[in-house]
C-alpha cells in the first residue's frame, strides 16, 4: 500500500492537540437555565419526569440564580407556577405584580442583579384553567387577538418587575409587535425581547407539563408549528425579526437541528434554541440505565446545537454543564 500523504490523524494524537484544533466549544456564559418557582410552596419539590430538577420556593429559587451565577451560566429563564385557585380564564394571575411570576422575576434580580440574564417566559398556559397559551372563543378555539393585548399588559409587568428579557412563547400571530408597543409605551425600551419563534407542536414536552403542573385539554397544533414544516419555520422568523424581535428561539432542539441551521442562515440576531425537558428526560433515563456516559454525552449534545448554529441554549443542564466545560477546557 502507498504511503499516506494526507493524515487527518495528526490532529486527534493527543487531548492537547484536540483542544487546539476544535472546531465547536460551547462557553458557559452561552447556556440559560430555566426555574420553575411554585406559589405558596417552602421547600423546594422534586419534579419525577425531571430527575434532579425541582419546583422552587422563593427562597431555593434565589440559592439557585446564586449558584447559576458562580457557574458563570449566561441567563436564567423564569418560569411561574401558580397554585390552581389562582388560575382563571384569561391567566389573570400572569400579569398581577403581585403573582408569583413577578415576583419571582424581583427575587432573581434582587439576588443576582446585572450578574447574568433574567429572562422570564411570557405566556399565559401556566396560568390559565384550561391550559392554553391564550384566551379562549366562545367556540373554544384559542382567540389570537383577544389574547394579544393580554400578552403586551404581561410583558409590561415583567418589565417592571425587572426583566432583562422577555419571551413571549404562546406563538400566537402578532405577538412580538405588540409586545414591543407596549413596552416602549410604558417606558421599556430597553428590555429585549426574545421571540419563540419556530416552536414546534411536538411530543418533547411532558416532563415540562408536569413542571408547571398543566391543565391542558387537547393540543396546541392550531397555534404552535407542524414538526414536517421548515418553510413555515423561516416565514415566522421573518415576520418576528420585522415586527422587532432581537432575539429568536426554535424549541425544541436536537430534533430540528436543521431547523437551527437554517434560522442561523436567514437572521442577524442571535438564535437560541431550546433543550426541551424531553430531551432532557431521555438522556436522564438512559444514564440511569447505564446505557449511556451521562457527562460525556450532556456535553456532546450541547455542542451539536451550538455547531447547528445556537449562540444561545437552554438546557436544564446549563449550571452542571458550565461546571463540566470549565473543567473540559
Amino acid at each position: 500500500m502507498p504511503y499516506p500523504e494526507i493524515r487527518p490523524r495528526r490532529l486527534r494524537r493527543t487531548a492537547a492537540l484536540r483542544r487546539l484544533v476544535e472546531e465547536t466549544r460551547v462557553a458557559p456564559a452561552e447556556l440559560v437555565l430555566p426555574l420553575f418557582v411554585k406559589e405558596g410552596l417552602t421547600e423546594p419539590r422534586p419534579i419525577s419526569s425531571l430527575p434532579g430538577m425541582v419546583q422552587h420556593s422563593r427562597e431555593s429559587l434565589r440559592k439557585a440564580a446564586h449558584e447559576a451565577v458562580g457557574a458563570g451560566v449566561g441567563g436564567l429563564m423564569v418560569f411561574g407556577v401558580p397554585e390552581q385557585a389562582s388560575k382563571d380564564e384569561t391567566g389573570s394571575a400572569g400579569l398581577d405584580p403581585d403573582g408569583i411570576l413577578n415576583v419571582a422575576i424581583r427575587d432573581v434580580i434582587a439576588e443576582v442583579g446585572d450578574a447574568t440574564v433574567v429572562m422570564g417566559d411570557l405566556c399565559l398556559d401556566e396560568f390559565t384553567t384550561h391550559g392554553h397559551c391564550g384566551v379562549l372563543a366562545p367556540d373554544g378555539s384559542v382567540d389570537n387577538d383577544a389574547t394579544l393585548e393580554l400578552y403586551a399588559q404581561m410583558g409590561v409587568a415583567m418589565a417592571e418587575a425587572g426583566a432583562h428579557v422577555v419571551a413571549p412563547s404562546g406563538m400566537m400571530d402578532g405577538q412580538i409587535g405588540v409586545i414591543r408597543k407596549g413596552l416602549d409605551r410604558a417606558g421599556h425600551q430597553d428590555v429585549a425581547v426574545l421571540a419563540y419563534a419556530v416552536k414546534y407542536a411536538g411530543a418533547f414536552y411532558g416532563p415540562f407539563r408536569e413542571a408547571v403542573e398543566s391543565t391542558l385539554q387537547g393540543d396546541r397544533r392550531t397555534y404552535q408549528q407542524d414538526p414536517g414544516n421548515i418553510r413555515e419555520a423561516l416565514r415566522e422568523v421573518d415576520l418576528d425579526v420585522a415586527e422587532g424581535a432581537d432575539m429568536v428561539m426554535v424549541k425544541p432542539a436536537l430534533p430540528y437541528l436543521d431547523v437551527i441551521a437554517a434560522v442561523r442562515d436567514r437572521v442577524d440576531v442571535p438564535v437560541a434554541a431550546y433543550q426541551v425537558s424531553g430531551e432532557y428526560a431521555m438522556v436522564e433515563a438512559a444514564a440511569a440505565n447505564g446505557w449511556v456516559d451521562r457527562e460525556r454525552v450532556i456535553v456532546e449534545s450541547l455542542t451539536s446545537i451550538k455547531r447547528a448554529g445556537a449562540q444561545i441554549i437552554l438546557t436544564y443542564w446549563a449550571t452542571e454543564a458550565a461546571h463540566l466545560l470549565r473543567r473540559r477546557y
